[in-house]
């Protein structure tokens, strides 16, 4: 086995949070690699897919506060490349009036100042047409939201990683990380040596993270991904400037319920059961749970009569969780050159260029831009297999 490079950094998981990080690294001039498992591009992990919702509206401010600047990093990278990243659309919230899911939405976008509107029964069809409120929910409106062009936004975070000489090498599976003062990276083709290291492998994190001593409480679950048919063409469509959704809770249930406008594929919304089944990453084609799409169905029925209730495609994501659906951003508690962005619990994607600056800083030695607190591992104390 052949002796491949030594790098300033190494980067493992070229999903959008890698791929971010990656970027940063070479921005700083720091000789980075960007390894992937997998040929690029591909469907196997969390970053796929065409379209993503970026916003600001959150139960916790710390979020909130984090996509201020998210927001002019992705116009940034627009303007520096040319290429259209986002469309606003707006995210219209739904949930009982009354709910603490509702209120801490509510809450923390007026304590932030994000514009919105507050729809009532008298004014809501009129702003949202084809779309029931249910008795009892509120409605508002987070008009800074929208649409992320998810693979185009990889693509191009790739690019530009590359054009300041980065170097990608995909096809190329990690079977080993060696900690030490210059760590050790094997893989099937070679081996690289770095001053530090950044573990962001989605679904395979912990099997990276088990070879340094350290195993995280995280939990990959696979998500069906499901489009529905307009019944008139056109009536959802983003062109029309139909919003963004997200429902705070149905049928009792806490889980959330989201979508998108039709976009992707002509005539179809996406609209997906923000929970799933558990799965191992490298057998997510076996046949799972399907009870969230029954939720689903009996959603569209009530919410969206211009859909037909049964989806049309059905594609799959999977989601890496913690037990709280927080991030985990931080240094390995034994090696502190060894940095991990994980868990990011289905709603990452739209931090890829905070969490890219973030884990570029922590690689690095530099003071974090943000309070890391509710990202950092000591909170999974008594679950996390380590010497903490």
């Amino acid at each position: 086995m052949s002796t491949n490079g030594e790098y300033d950094c190494i980067v493992i998981g070229a999903g959008v949070q890698g791929s971010f990080t990656a970027y940063q690294l070479a921005k700083k001039n720091k000789r980075t690699l960007l390894l992937e498992q997998f040929v690029l591009p591909h469907t196997r992990g969390s970053s796929h897919g065409q379209t993503r919702i970026i916003r600001k509206a959150y139960k916790q401010d710390f979020y909130t506060h984090m996509m201020e600047e998210c927001y002019e990093l992705w116009a940034q990278l627009e303007r520096e490349t040319g290429v259209e990243l986002f469309r606003q659309t707006g995210l219209l919230v739904m949930g009982p009036e009354e709910s603490q899911g509702y209120q801490m939405i509510k809450n923390t976008l007026q304590k932030n100042n994000v514009p919105i509107a507050i729809l009532n029964r008298d004014n809501f069809s009129q702003h949202i047409p084809n779309v029931n409120l249910a008795l009892g929910d509120g409605a508002m409106v987070d008009i800074t939201a929208g649409v992320l062009y998810a693979d185009r936004a990889l693509k191009t975070a790739q690019r530009q990683f590359e054009k300041l000489g980065g170097v990608i090498r995909d096809n190329e599976q990690v079977t080993n990380v060696h900690p030490g003062p210059v760590v050790t990276v094997s893989t099937l083709v070679g081996v690289y040596r770095a001053k530090s290291v950044v573990v962001t492998a989605g679904p395979w994190a912990n099997r990276l993270l088990v070879q340094t001593g350290l195993q995280l409480p995280l939990t990959v679950v696979k998500i069906n991904v499901c489009y529905w048919k307009e019944k008139v063409p056109g009536s959802y469509n983003v062109k029309q400037r139909f919003p963004c959704f997200l429902l705070t809770e149905f049928e009792g249930t806490k889980v959330e319920i989201y979508g998108l406008p039709s976009n992707e594929y002509p005539g179809l919304m996406k609209i997906c059961y923000h929970g799933g089944s558990e799965t191992d990453p490298d057998q997510r084609d076996k046949p799972t749970n399907n009870s969230d799409i029954n939720i689903l169905q009996r959603c569209v029925a009530r919410c969206f009569p211009g859909l037909v209730p049964e989806p049309a495609v059905v594609e799959s994501c999977l989601y890496t969780l913690t037990p709280d659906h927080h991030f985990v951003l931080d240094c390995h508690p034994s090696h502190n050159n060894i940095v991990f962005g994980a868990g990011f619990s289905g709603h990452g994607f739209k931090f890829g260029p905070i969490v890219g600056k973030l884990l570029c800083e922590l690689a690095l030695g530099e003071v974090p831009s943000y309070d890391l607190s509710p990202f950092r591992i000591r909170r999974f104390q008594d679950m996390t297999k380590s010497a903490l």
